[in-house]
């Protein structure tokens, strides 16, 4: 039974959602497809309809997770200060604390490496990420703003990722407020 393009594309939209939550919480070898498609409510059967492989899921839930996190920073383009905000949210507890709903960048920076299905993905969108901070981050020296801008993001994402990693909620804390003070103080 063919079902009405309409659906169908809502379906796979609701595949890749449920997909990039899952790799963000999980990474790419901690989920199955049979998880991605009951966290969908469909069953595994036409998971194939929508993907070759688990490896073109992953290729395109990053595209549609990447084409979610530049809405959020494109937003945050409207002003300095909404630019130092979008800093302080990322380098924040609530973010550490919620890999499913925060940036792939944090959460699968050292799987990635792995997938090389993946990495085309994951480059455009830190390629594209730091283009906007280069260009929209109000640096108070204007000599090297696409240097600023992988050093700053280098050090947010790692101290997302070490904020997690550590077992000390007073370190982990540590480590967030040092670089969010570095960059938006």
């Amino acid at each position: 039974m063919r079902y009405p393009a309409a659906e169908t594309a809502e379906k796979h939209q609701r595949i890749l959602t449920q997909a990039a939550r899952l790799f963000r919480e999980k990474g790419f070898d901690g989920v199955s497809v049979g998880e991605i498609m009951k966290a969908t409510g469909l069953t595994h059967g036409p998971f194939y309809n929508h993907f070759a492989s688990k490896e073109a899921l992953m290729a395109e839930s990053t595209l549609h997770g990447s084409a979610h996190s530049r809405e959020g920073l494109a937003a945050a383009t409207a002003s300095p200060e909404a630019m130092r905000d979008y800093v302080r949210q990322y380098v924040s507890t609530e973010h550490r604390d919620g890999p499913g709903d925060g940036c792939m960048l944090a959460a699968l920076a050292g799987e990635v490496r792995n997938q090389p299905a993946v990495r085309p993905a994951f480059t455009f969108h830190l390629k594209s990420i730091i283009g906007k901070f280069t260009t929209h981050f109000p640096w108070k020296k204007k000599g090297h703003p696409r240097q600023d801008a992988i050093v700053m993001m280098s050090a947010m994402v790692g101290a997302v990722a070490l904020a997690r990693a550590v077992d000390d909620e007073a370190f982990s804390e540590e480590i967030l407020a040092a670089v969010r003070t570095a960059f938006t103080e």
